[in-house]
């Protein structure tokens, strides 16, 4: 299995080198009845989808207008080559690509409870996304699930916690930390200024990163098994759209770090790291949030190479915990996505990004 998807990550990575940009993850995860689709305009670069052609090769599954999509069923479960050809209107071959469709069982070959950690930004703030991850873990087949973490917003259903913050990056979970008032540490009281993973010293002057301690100040003293990250907006958002790799590579780096941090504090769990997710299609989601400062090219041109430097950095790293969660197939750039907000999904969005992540999961249960 292992060689197998080797080779399509191989196969996947060869097609940056065309003017669109086809860009696949090694793997895209299903299971049984939950959609899960690849939507044309989150897999090239370009501002105009529509002036091409998209041919999906696989056994199961069916293109529409704007995406391919599959719901498979209990009958289906196995791995499945997915090539993909992007053509001109003329019908002329411009780039072409394979992943692989892995599609679990509905039923867990595990009993043993699930600790989930959700780690991220406003998107995970919102709370609609871990909602829906834990809804899906819920249904039966899964083993008894809890979330957790210490930050708990009103949109959180009852059992939901997490820790999103609006704004976050990578780099804020590592470093952040402002001096409270005595007796305030991490965790709900100082969520907006100090990184729940970081607790203040003895003088209260400077603060320390001990995961050890979060798990067992906020964990019942037990590491999860899983922990979910969903960054990347806020690190690149203002980068030069026309030179973004340094910064990508910045940011990179600080995930880097963090993850290590959380592979030697908890080496037995699995690290999910979500793939930024892709923009509003509109570009009056971006003009109703930024005017003309941040148009949604811009952003689309930078999220679409943050994608390609995961892909190269943080696949085949299973070995240290590490795995990618392709998020940015699954979201409906359209109908995932209200007219006013350039990158924060409506429900239907957020959903999506809850299935994706969920879907991960039940290749690893």
């Amino acid at each position: 299995m292992h060689r197998f998807l080797s080779l399509y990550c191989a196969l996947t990575f060869s097609a940056f080198a065309g003017d669109l940009q086809l860009t696949l993850p090694p793997v895209v995860y299903a299971t049984p009845d939950v959609p899960i689709s690849i939507y044309y305009d989150n897999i090239i670069l370009t501002e105009k989808p529509e002036d091409y052609r998209f041919e999906f090769k696989c056994k199961l599954g069916a293109s529409e207008d704007r995406r391919w999509t599959v719901t498979p069923s209990d009958k289906d479960v196995g791995d499945y080559p997915l090539a993909v050809t992007v053509k001109d209107v003329g019908g002329k071959v411009l780039e072409q690509a394979q992943t692989t469709l892995h599609i679990s069982p509905r039923k867990s070959s595990s009993t043993k409870p699930l600790r989930v950690l959700i780690v991220g930004d406003s998107l995970t703030h919102a709370s609609f996304y871990p909602n829906e991850i834990a809804r899906l873990l819920a249904l039966p087949g899964n083993p008894k699930a809890t979330l957790l973490g210490t930050h708990k917003p009103g949109g959180a259903k009852p059992g939901v916690a997490h820790e999103g913050y609006g704004g976050w990056k990578w780099s804020d979970f590592l470093t952040k930390f402002a001096p409270e008032t005595p007796g305030v540490a991490a965790g709900p009281l100082a969520r907006k200024a100090t990184s729940p993973f970081i607790f203040p010293s003895a003088d209260g002057k400077k603060g320390d990163f001990d995961l050890l301690r979060y798990f067992k100040e906020y964990c019942d003293n037990q590491p999860p098994d899983v922990v979910t990250f969903l960054l990347g907006i806020n690190d690149c958002f203002g980068a030069d759209p026309n030179n973004p790799d340094a910064k990508i590579n910045e940011v990179l780096d600080n995930a880097d770090k963090l993850l290590a941090q959380f592979h030697k504090a908890a080496p037995n769990a699995k690290l999910a790291v979500g793939l930024t997710t892709p923009p509003n299609a509109r570009q009056e989601g971006f003009t109703a949030n930024y005017k003309d400062k941040y148009p949604r090219w811009g952003w689309k041109r930078i999220q679409h190479r943050i994608v390609q430097h995961m892909l190269k950095r943080l696949s085949g790293r299973e070995k240290e915990g590490i795995f990618v969660v392709p998020t940015e197939l699954n979201l409906d750039p359209v109908d995932g996505y209200p007219n006013n907000n350039g990158v924060h999904p409506n429900p239907t969005g957020y959903a999506q990004i809850g299935a994706s992540f969920y879907s991960w999961m039940k290749s690893k249960l």
